[in-house]
This record gives C-alpha cells, structure tokens and sequence, in this order.
C-alpha cells in the first residue's frame, strides 16, 4: 500500500466564496443606496515586490465592486508628506479603508505612519488601538490583519476544533505571528510561540496538533518536525533558484510540502494556500469599514 497524503486545504476556493459574499454585499449596498466601498492603496518607492503586491489588491477590489484608490509616491518622499496624504485621505468620505503598503523605504517612521491612520479606516489592522484590543481579553478590536484572519478562517473552513490544542506558531512578526497567536488565544488554542532563540525548535513542533510557520525560511518545517495527523498551515513565500522554470525561480513555503504532506493532517500548499485568503479578507474589511461608515 501507498503512503495516504493529508488534506490540501484549498485557500483559492475558500478565498473564491469570501470573494464572492463581498461582492454580493457590495452590489446590495449598491441596491439600498448605500456608498460604494472604497480602499486607498499608498505605496512609497519602486520595490518590484510591493508593487505587485499592490497591483493585485486593486484588482481585486475591481472584481468585487470595490472603488479602489492608488496613491504612489517617490522613494524621496518625506514623512511629512506622506503623513499630510494620510490625513487627507482620513478626511475623505468616499475613502472607507487606507492600506500603507509595508515595508516602508528606510528612513520613516512607520509606527507613526500606522497611528496616523484613522482606527475606522485601518482596514490592514495595524494601528496600535486595533492591535492592543487584540492582546486584550474580551476586546474586539474592528480589523485584524488580513493574513492572520485570513489563517483563521482556513481553519474555521475546515472545521478544526481550536479549543484546549496546542498550536505552534513558528515566526513573531507583527504582520502575522504575533496577531496569528493572539487569535489563537482568543479561540481557546494553547500557543507556543517559536523564534531563532527557541531551543529544541523540532520537539516544540512535534507538540503541535497546529503548525502555523510564518518565518520566511524555505522549507525549513520538515516531516520529523510535524506530528502525525497534525493542521499545517504554510504562511511563507520564498523564491528558490530553479532553472527548469521560466523564471528562473520557483516558490515554495517555509514548509517542505512533499514531505510534511506524508505525515500531516491538512496542509496549505504554496502557492494557493494562505495567500488568496490574505487579499480576499483585506476585501472583507473593507466593506466592514465601509458598513461601519453608514451608522
């Protein structure tokens, strides 16, 4: 008999029915004679990846209904300017949500970029009042980022029963890690949250019921890390040099999919896991901003 491999946990279908509620709640806006939802894209600099990045976001926005706004800035831009942008889009009805595109060029202060956004606007789920309502118990903050709810929803699709297991989570940024495991928290998980200093880093992740690996290493998570039966969800995108494709790259996780899929319950794949559920609920925010304008 042939090894069995795990469940591939298909964030395109799953991010294609959030796509599609939005898009049905944007046209009923649109019927009742509500305004149409709105995103601001800010992006400062050339960088090829962010721009893509962009670029994908505001199509989506016009897939679904969704007005989308796109600001773009010389890389000499100066905090000033970029602030007095902000504060003019906060000012502006028919904007609902601004996204600063991260990372910044070196230079600016982000942190200051992040609390110049309006809370009711901050559909990025970055600004420090939406973040600490997050790490607080019993709070709700209005946005959380889009990747962390995005890996939420994945497992809430596949009906994974988050309360009293142990969850790993490999990666302490404040773009998914950290977010990721106060979620985690939220949903009763127990959380370890693992780093570059965590000691005996493979038995943490053999703990694991759920693996949550977000630290940009290409494949790092191998089958000896990962417990039988165990949730994988693959948050990295890396490019490894590969001259048999036309780009002369490839992509992989931060997981080595062929083999973690032998031993692992469900896994996301890369791509086509956790990255279309990243744009479909910054898609999802929006509209909530844009619901939230109406009261």
């Amino acid at each position: 008999m042939g090894k069995s491999k795990s469940r591939l946990i298909d964030g395109k279908a799953i991010a294609a029915e959030v796509r599609a509620e939005v898009e049905g709640r944007v046209s009923a806006r649109l019927s009742n004679g509500l305004s149409l939802p709105g995103l601001a894209t800010v992006l400062v600099g050339e960088d090829p990846a962010s721009d893509v990045y962009v670029r994908m976001k505001q199509k989506a926005c016009d897939q679904v209904g969704i007005a989308a706004f796109d600001f773009r800035l010389p890389e000499d831009t100066t905090q000033d300017k970029l602030e007095e942008l902000i504060t003019e889009l906060n000012g502006r009805e028919e904007v609902h949500g601004i996204l600063v595109q991260l990372p910044l060029p070196s230079g600016f202060d982000e942190e200051r970029i992040l609390r110049r956004v309006k809370v009711v606007k901050d559909v990025d789920g970055f600004h420090p009042v939406n973040v600490g309502q997050l790490a607080q118990k019993g709070r709700t903050p209005l946005f959380v980022s889009a990747t962390p709810a995005g890996v939420l929803h994945l497992l809430e699709q596949i009906d994974v029963d988050l309360e009293g297991a142990n969850a790993v989570v490999l990666g302490r940024s404040n773009i998914v890690g950290m977010p990721v495991a106060l979620l985690l928290v939220e949903r009763d998980a127990t959380v370890t949250i693992c780093h570059s200093r965590t000691k005996n880093l493979a038995e943490k992740c053999l703990e694991a019921d759920v693996l949550i690996a977000a630290v940009g290493r290409p494949e790092m998570v191998r089958r000896d890390w990962v417990k039988p039966g165990a949730i994988v969800i693959d948050v990295g995108v890396n490019r490894v040099a590969d001259k048999s494709k036309k780009k002369g790259y490839r992509l992989v996780g931060d997981v080595a999919f062929d083999e973690v899929r032998e031993v692992a319950g469900a896994i996301t794949p890369v791509p086509g896991g956790v990255g279309p559920m990243t744009i479909a609920m910054l898609l999802k925010n929006t509209l909530k901003a844009a619901e939230l304008s109406d009261n």
